[in-house]
């Protein structure tokens, strides 16, 4: 495949046919005067070309436009610029699917054969935490809800995306005060024949120091990462990825997401933001909202991004708003090949954090045994206190 194929959605009432030759011309090679005309067949040659057109049952039009792959042969900025840039501003279109070259992007690291091998999970979801509060906490408060976490069998934690290197709290300072509870939790799973518990460091900062400061954590022990990568942009993943010095798993945040894919007739679809250039950037994870979750997540963009990544051997991050009850509907829909993520489904247990991580496994296991999660059947323990919190 030497193209790029772009699908985009236009409202009822607008003439998609016409509007997908505008796209095709003016975001490509554009039109060009007689003085040209002898070179007419290499300026044609970086003409995108409309494929089809397909009138939709509730009013509204796909069309295909086909993009010279030699216009945009890597890099997810240019692709960007030209497959939406300036017509971003024409009016309503949505691009609801792009369509790449086998290895056209920056591949994943990791993915989830490789994150299954550093953990030593692979008959079951792994289960990720948040430290919670987001802020406020100190570098040793950190290691102590991490050993505690760690001790009770959590296989990765993450900072909250909102955590920034605050100068109280700063990352580098976070990673050393977790180090020593990682190694007590490395040789406690070792013994059970499990490999590492992951700690995803957030990174932020400007672009001309943020990769600087993962190479740090890297080289000071951090074992994965985690970037907001709508906010800091797909560029800063790629570098991160493309790094040899930084060979960590990259696990990546849809904070912003809505702002670009949250409107009906406008942006790109979530499958296209969270899905496809969060793989083809060399994410190894991506956190996904769960339909049933605490934002309004629709089920079809949930099982579209989900597809895309695992098509791409990426891990799906099930989250937000995410506890023990609902986990037979999280497992319904992902199966084991998914890494479940909780923040307050954990950190908020009645029990404590220990506990909250318990009812988690508690609740895989009646999972696989086929038993109810009604209360009234459920023995006193991490699970009926938390399906007594937050329900099923």
């Amino acid at each position: 495949m030497d193209s790029i194929d772009v699908t985009y959605r236009f409202p009822a009432g607008t003439d998609a046919a016409r509007e997908a030759r505008v796209i095709a011309v003016g975001q490509t090679a554009g039109t060009w005067g007689p003085e040209w005309e002898s070179r007419a067949g290499r300026l044609k040659s970086h003409l995108a070309q409309v494929q089809d057109v397909l009138p939709q049952a509730d009013g509204t039009s796909l069309a295909v436009v086909r993009f010279p792959l030699a216009n945009c042969p890597e890099g997810i900025g240019s692709l960007l610029t030209m497959v939406y840039g300036k017509y971003s501003l024409s009016g309503p279109a949505r691009i609801v699917a792009i369509r790449l070259p086998r290895g056209w992007g920056v591949p994943s690291g990791f993915g989830i054969e490789g994150i299954r091998r550093v953990t030593g999970v692979v008959d079951r979801p792994l289960f990720m935490g948040i430290f919670k509060p987001s802020l406020g906490l100190t570098p040793a408060d950190h290691a102590r809800i991490l050993e505690e976490a760690g001790m009770n069998g959590l296989d990765v934690i993450k900072d909250d995306e909102i955590l920034p290197d605050l100068p109280d709290c700063p990352a580098l300072e976070r990673l050393r005060a977790c180090r020593p509870a990682l190694e007590r939790i490395r040789k406690l799973r070792e013994s059970r024949g499990q490999g590492e518990m992951l700690y995803a460091i957030n990174l932020s900062g400007r672009a001309d120091t943020l990769p600087d400061l993962a190479r740090r954590l890297v080289a000071e022990g951090a074992n994965a990462l985690l970037l907001n990568v709508l906010a800091y942009g797909y560029p800063i993943l790629e570098a991160l990825a493309s790094d040899p010095s930084i060979r960590v798993p990259l696990f990546v945040h849809p904070a912003f997401a809505g702002a670009i894919s949250g409107a009906r007739d406008w942006g790109l679809d979530y499958s296209v933001t969270l899905g496809t250039l969060a793989s083809e950037a060399g994410a190894d994870a991506v956190l996904i909202p769960t339909h049933y979750g605490s934002l309004p997540f629709s089920e079809e963009e949930e099982r579209r991004v989900r597809e895309i990544l695992r098509g791409k051997g990426v891990f799906p991050v099930p989250s937000a708003g995410v506890h023990p009850g609902i986990l037979p509907r999280v497992m319904a829909d992902y199966g084991t090949d998914a890494i479940v993520n909780a923040g307050t489904g954990i950190m908020d247990h009645p029990g404590g954090v220990g506990q909250g991580v318990r009812a988690f496994f508690e609740a895989f296991d009646r999972y696989r045994k086929n038993q109810s999660f009604s209360p009234e059947t459920l023995p006193e323990g991490p699970l009926k206190a938390a399906i007594g919190r937050w329900g099923s």
